[in-house]
Parts: C-alpha cells; sequence; structure tokens
C-alpha cells in the first residue's frame, strides 16, 4: 500500500480550479502548495460537535485537537466521497455529509516545518452512534458544545490545529 504521504493531491488556485497534482508530502513541503482539502464536523442530536485529538504519529500538527475528521480527495474524486471515506478509515463512522463551507487557510507546523496551504471544504453531518477511532490516525475523540469549543480555541490556540477555527466559523455561517 502506498503511504500517504506519496499519495496525490489535487493543487488549486485561490477560486478552487484545479490546476495540477503533486504528492501529499510536496504539497505540505515549506512554503506550500495550495491544494484541495475536506474537513468534516459531526454533531450529535444535543448539538454537540465530535472533535478529535490527532495521533502522535501525524506529520502535522500531531496531538493537537481538531474537527471530527480531515483528508485530502485524490485529483478528481468527489469531496464528499473523500471525505465519507476517511470518516469511516479514522472512526468507523458513516453518515450522509452536506457542504457548508469553504475557506482557504496557511499555516507552518511549528514542530515539523510542514505547511498546511489548503482550500478546505467544510462539510458537516449528523451523528449519534459509536465512534471506532483507528489509534494510527486518532489518539482521542471528546464531544464538545461549539460555544465551549470557540471559548477553548481562545484561551488555548496551542493545543488546538490551525484551521479548526476556520471550520468552526464556516459550520456556524450556514447553520444561520
Amino acid at each position: 500500500m502506498q503511504s500517504r504521504e506519496q499519495q496525490l493531491v489535487e493543487l488549486v488556485d485561490t477560486a478552487g480550479s484545479a490546476a495540477g497534482t503533486a504528492t501529499v508530502e510536496e504539497a505540505h513541503r515549506a512554503p506550500g502548495r495550495l491544494h484541495r482539502a475536506f474537513s468534516v464536523l459531526l454533531v450529535d442530536p444535543d448539538g454537540r460537535l465530535l472533535l478529535q485529538q490527532r495521533a502522535a504519529v501525524k506529520t502535522r500538527f500531531a496531538l493537537r485537537w481538531a474537527n471530527s475528521c480531515c483528508g485530502h480527495p485524490g485529483p478528481g474524486e468527489p469531496v464528499v466521497a473523500a471525505a465519507a471515506r476517511r470518516l469511516d478509515e479514522e472512526l468507523g463512522v458513516s453518515t450522509p455529509l452536506q457542504e457548508v463551507g469553504v475557506y482557504l487557510y496557511q499555516a507552518i507546523d511549528p514542530d515539523s516545518g510542514r505547511v498546511e496551504f489548503e482550500y478546505d471544504h467544510v462539510l458537516a453531518g449528523e451523528y449519534d452512534g459509536p465512534v471506532r477511532a483507528d489509534p494510527g490516525e486518532v489518539a482521542r475523540t471528546d464531544w464538545v458544545r461549539p460555544a465551549e469549543l470557540a471559548e477553548r480555541l481562545v484561551r488555548f490556540p496551542e493545543f488546538y490545529a490551525p484551521w479548526l477555527g476556520g471550520v468552526l466559523d464556516a459550520w456556524r455561517s450556514a447553520a444561520r
């Protein structure tokens, strides 16, 4: 099986139009190459959000808390299909997903020097069932209320993935 770092991602321009391909490793090497990504937020019936603490082996922002699941579609792969696949791989979860927004961000991991420069499709789904996290991907999971998460992001940003605030904002904007 090909390592995740050698898989191809779709490079994009700032409008999200395809502009070529690169490996995951190449796209995340400084200064970073803008590429398509997705971030999933799962919401339970009480309105809580499922967060995951990224596994220690992650090459970018290891052990930081992030949204339920994230990843990269392959070149030309539908974003929702890729997100559903990764949701099953990382958390053992299957649920319908809907795109609720897109945002662009760039962040350098201070530990690894790798760069996230992503055109991030934010997807949301409702879920109220068991989570079977893959320990190679996820250290821990937790359900948290959106207002509590927003407060934590301000008070303790170093514990969270740098894209999580933008994911939360996109989800909140769509819910209005």
